[in-house]
């Protein structure tokens, strides 16, 4: 896939670029100075956060395009590892990604992508739940760690999955299924299918930044996991808020707030002409 993206004379540069960020990572291994806790001890990831990069252009390195800036990618190893005919499907969402990717609709990003998309979400978090709030849509994931099961059965399919938090020292690891099949992973085309399983991992790197890290599997789509890892960093800007981002309203604002019909008295009038002083 990367010989489809990138000219041959930049691959020695991606591969030495995907060297140093590997060894980045691993130099981010350990905190750094005191880390926000809630009262029961854990990380307290409360904030407002936004990962940096060109990821949701394109999770793999690609050179820039008209329609995207360059980026070394987030994928470990580089490449994503489709079967056969997932890479056809892959090649055709690329080619046709102008009008099919499910963001232009407006539609929920979905996980992991509404993660690394270039807008801030917020998280609120207490002992039984950790809710996370998207500016995009205003979706609103729910990330249960009280212990509780996936529900199961066959028949649940979200567009944010099933979430399920629990807790390996300082690390918070969500187990994400039951997803359906109407979201993109980015820009690029890279898709799934309902048989998509996510396992996150968030841990602090230092009070206000965030090692973001997720390995999906799919069998209908990849022939083995595969890893993603990104930085999430915290918004300190004073007042700084999400803004409402409903973009799948903008095809009706030409009709709000209604209108009367043509010829209608207005809201709270009469039909009946009132003479000049206004007495009847």
């Amino acid at each position: 896939m990367i010989k489809t993206l990138l000219p041959k004379s930049l691959l020695p540069k991606w591969t030495v670029l995907a060297c140093a960020l590997a060894i980045a990572g691993q130099a981010l291994a350990a905190p750094v100075g005191s880390i926000p806790r809630a009262a029961n001890g854990k990380p307290d990831f409360s904030g407002i956060w936004e990962a940096h990069g060109a990821a949701d252009h394109d999770l793999e390195p690609h050179a820039a395009r008209k329609d995207a800036p360059p980026g070394p990618g987030i994928v470990e190893g580089g490449q994503i590892p489709y079967l056969p005919a997932a890479l056809v499907q892959k090649q055709k969402n690329f080619a046709n990604r102008e009008k099919d990717d499910p963001r232009l609709k407006g539609w929920t990003l979905g996980v992991p992508r509404g993660v690394y998309y270039p807008e801030p979400f917020q998280v609120f978090q207490r002992r039984r739940d950790i809710t996370i709030v998207h500016q995009f849509g205003h979706s609103v994931r729910t990330i249960h760690t009280d212990g509780t099961p996936h529900p199961g059965g066959d028949r649940n399919q979200f567009w944010l999955g099933d979430s399920r938090g629990r807790w390996d020292g300082d690390t918070l690891v969500v187990d994400v299924k039951d997803f359906n099949d109407e979201t993109w992973l980015d820009r690029a085309g890279n898709f799934h299918s309902e048989e998509l399983h996510v396992v996150e991992r968030w841990k602090y790197v230092d009070p206000n930044t965030i090692e973001y890290r997720a390995t999906l599997e799919d069998p209908q789509v990849f022939s083995r996991p595969w890893t993603i890892a990104v930085l999430l960093h915290r918004h300190r800007e004073k007042n700084f808020q999400l803004i409402e981002d409903y973009r799948f309203t903008l095809d009706y604002d030409e009709h709000y707030p209604p209108k009367p019909p043509a010829g209608a008295a207005p809201a709270g009038g009469s039909t009946t002409a009132q003479p000049a002083g206004g007495q009847p």
